[in-house]
């Protein structure tokens, strides 16, 4: 039998005032050191997105709401974080919350669901709150899902493979290869996303696909020949092509 909602988070909080303890330190922890550590404590309390939410507190630390272990305990202790912050954002304005009034949140109807090849982008993006499924485009997508999706969007590897020499050096000394070589043309991934778009897209569903250099052409031929219609190239401030959409028809 489990054990009551209230004795559950009773031992989430305990372990979680515990973290804070158990690394406390005798000298004045660096910013980082600091954030760490309110990350694990707000992870090991059930709080849903730690990250989020250490950068919230701490934020609000700083404007003198009060200081940052005060805070991480009233979190704990289940308190919402717009009373704590004193504020939320919510449909791109913030507005001003105070203890004892709703907290407005919003509850859209879209069921978010995101690809990645990559384990450690996969885990990175489900701490952040994302749905996300380990596997090649659209290889880990339920079958269900096949014709009902609304938009379908993807920054998948564009560059050439003989230009990934102009790319930051920073860039090609710690990103992954697979995420950057898109192949001969910078193609090769894009031309798969394009024509999964023609198999996932509910009728009137819309595709958007970031690209660069010269690959628009070949996109819109690739998106034309998956049955999509509508296609529009989008141009970056510099005027060079950025994305392209299609839609598929009603």
């Amino acid at each position: 039998m489990s054990s009551p909602p209230r004795r559950r988070r009773r031992c989430r909080y305990g372990t979680a005032r515990r973290a804070l303890r158990t690394t406390t330190i005798l000298t004045p922890p660096t910013e980082t050191e600091q954030r760490r550590r309110i990350v694990r404590a707000l992870a090991d309390g059930g709080c849903f997105a730690p990250d989020a939410e250490a950068d919230a507190l701490l934020r609000a630390s700083s404007e003198g709401i009060g200081p940052i272990d005060e805070l991480i305990v009233r979190r704990l202790r289940g308190e919402p974080l717009a009373w704590i912050t004193g504020s939320v954002t919510f449909c791109g304005v913030s507005i001003r919350v105070e203890p004892g009034v709703f907290v407005p949140r919003p509850h859209p109807r879209a069921d978010v669901v995101a690809t990645e090849i990559d384990p450690v982008a996969a885990a990175c993006a489900s701490r952040n709150g994302v749905r996300a499924l380990v596997g090649d485009l659209d290889d880990p997508l339920p079958p269900s899902m096949r014709g009902r999706v609304d938009v379908m969007t993807a920054v998948v590897p564009y560059v050439p493979t003989e230009e990934l020499h102009l790319l930051p050096r920073d860039v090609l000394a710690n990103e992954p290869r697979r995420a950057l070589d898109g192949g001969p043309r910078g193609t090769t991934v894009l031309v798969q996303a394009a024509e999964a778009a023609g198999r996932w897209l509910r009728p009137g569903g819309t595709v958007l696909l970031e690209i660069g250099g010269e690959q628009a052409g070949e996109l819109a031929r690739t998106l034309a020949d998956a049955g999509l219609s509508e296609i529009r190239v989008h141009r970056d401030g510099d005027g060079h092509d950025r994305a392209i959409e299609a839609r598929r028809p009603d």
